[in-house]
């Protein structure tokens, strides 16, 4: 009995070690970008990758056929947006993290939605699902937000210099 136990946590740390291998650098990047860190500096985004790796290997047993990735991708989606309610009054809160990172300039729940439908191809549907908000929301958050990417506001306008007159 204990040598089958021993075998099978055995297996289930060699497929979560093959999935960590693929899945987590993809993971980290997409962490990376909804907390708008430097890549180089990014300590929210391996804390939400811990967390959410942790919470896949916890329930490993229980994927039973269910993509490991996508609920390591929702986990870290769900924490993000949990972590930016606490932290910054709310995931559509104005909060701007102290980044040169272009998608600083968005609101959290703003790159959340920019990074699922984007980067990881989540369909509307499933971002609406997960995030418990309509479809049609998701639709104009994620073109406010790709709008605000594309098309940024401008700077203030030049200093005009005062002509010398003689």
């Amino acid at each position: 009995m204990r040598q089958r136990h021993a075998s099978q946590d055995a297996r289930r740390a060699r497929e979560f070690e093959a999935f960590v291998a693929g899945a987590a650098g993809r993971l980290l990047h997409a962490a990376t970008l909804l907390t708008a860190e430097p890549p180089d500096a990014n300590p929210r985004a391996r804390r939400l990758l811990t967390l959410a790796l942790a919470h896949t290997y916890a329930s490993w047993d229980r994927l039973r056929g269910d993509d490991p990735y996508d609920t390591a991708r929702e986990y870290l989606a769900a924490r993000f947006a949990h972590g930016a309610w606490h932290q910054y009054g709310g995931v559509g809160g104005r909060f701007r993290p102290a980044s040169t990172s272009v998608l600083a300039r968005l609101s959290p729940q703003e790159r959340l939605i920019l990074v699922l439908r984007l980067y990881e191809g989540v369909a509307e549907e499933q971002t609406a699902a997960l995030l418990g908000i309509p479809v049609e929301r998701v639709r104009a958050i994620c073109a406010r937000a790709t709008a605000t990417l594309l098309h940024p506001p401008r700077g203030p306008a030049p200093a005009v210099a005062k002509a010398v007159v003689s």
